[in-house]
C-alpha cells in the first residue's frame, strides 16, 4: 500500500486500532502509541539507531504487542514549508518500512515545532536536567507529533 495522506488514514484503519507515532532523530527513534480510540498519544520507547532491519523489527514488535495498524512519522519540514534532505531521508524510512510490510499503513505529519515545544515544556514545567531532557526529548516529541496528528484526524 502506498503512503497515505494523513486524512485518509482513519478510513483505512480497522476500528479501534491504535496507531504508532515516530520521531526520527539522527541517533534515536522516538516511539509513541495511541489508545484504541486514537484520542490520546503516549510516549513509549526510545530506539537507538543501528541497522534499519533491527529498527524495523523492533517497531513491528511494538506494533504487534500494542495492536497498532498504522504509523505516523514526523516529517522535518523546513520553517519555510520546503522539504530538504532530512525529509527525503524520513520519507525513505517510511517507504522502506512498506517494503518489509506492504500492508502497513503509513502517513507523515509536519513536525516543525515538535522538538522545540517538547524541550520548552520539559525545561519550563518539568525541571529536568539537560541529560534527562536529551534522553526523553525524541520519545516525547513522538508523542507530541502523534497527538497533533490524532487531533487533526479527529477534527478533520
Amino acid at each position: 500500500m502506498p503512503v497515505l495522506e494523513l486524512m485518509d488514514l482513519p478510513a483505512a484503519l480497522p476500528a479501534y486500532a491504535p496507531v504508532m507515532g515516530l520521531d526520527l532523530g539522527e541517533k534515536t527513534i522516538g516511539v509513541a502509541v495511541s489508545d484504541a480510540t486514537r484520542t490520546v498519544a503516549s510516549a513509549l520507547e526510545l530506539i537507538r539507531k543501528t541497522k534499519f532491519t533491527e529498527e524495523a523489527n523492533r517497531l513491528f514488535a511494538i506494533m504487534k504487542d500494542r495492536g497498532a495498524k498504522g504509523v505516523i512519522i514526523g516529517l522535518p519540514v523546513n520553517m519555510d514549508g520546503t522539504e530538504g534532505p532530512r525529509c527525503q531521508s524520513v520519507r525513505a524510512f517510511g517507504r522502506n518500512l512498506l517494503r518489509l510490510d506492504p500492508d502497513l499503513l503509513v502517513a507523515f505529519w509536519d513536525e516543525r515545532w515538535s522538538t522545540q515545544a517538547v524541550q520548552r515544556m520539559m525545561t519550563d514545567e518539568a525541571d529536568l536536567s539537560r541529560a534527562r531532557r536529551a534522553e526523553l526529548v525524541d520519545k516525547m516529541a513522538a508523542a507530541y507529533i502523534l497527538q497533533g496528528a490524532l487531533d487533526r484526524m479527529g477534527n478533520g
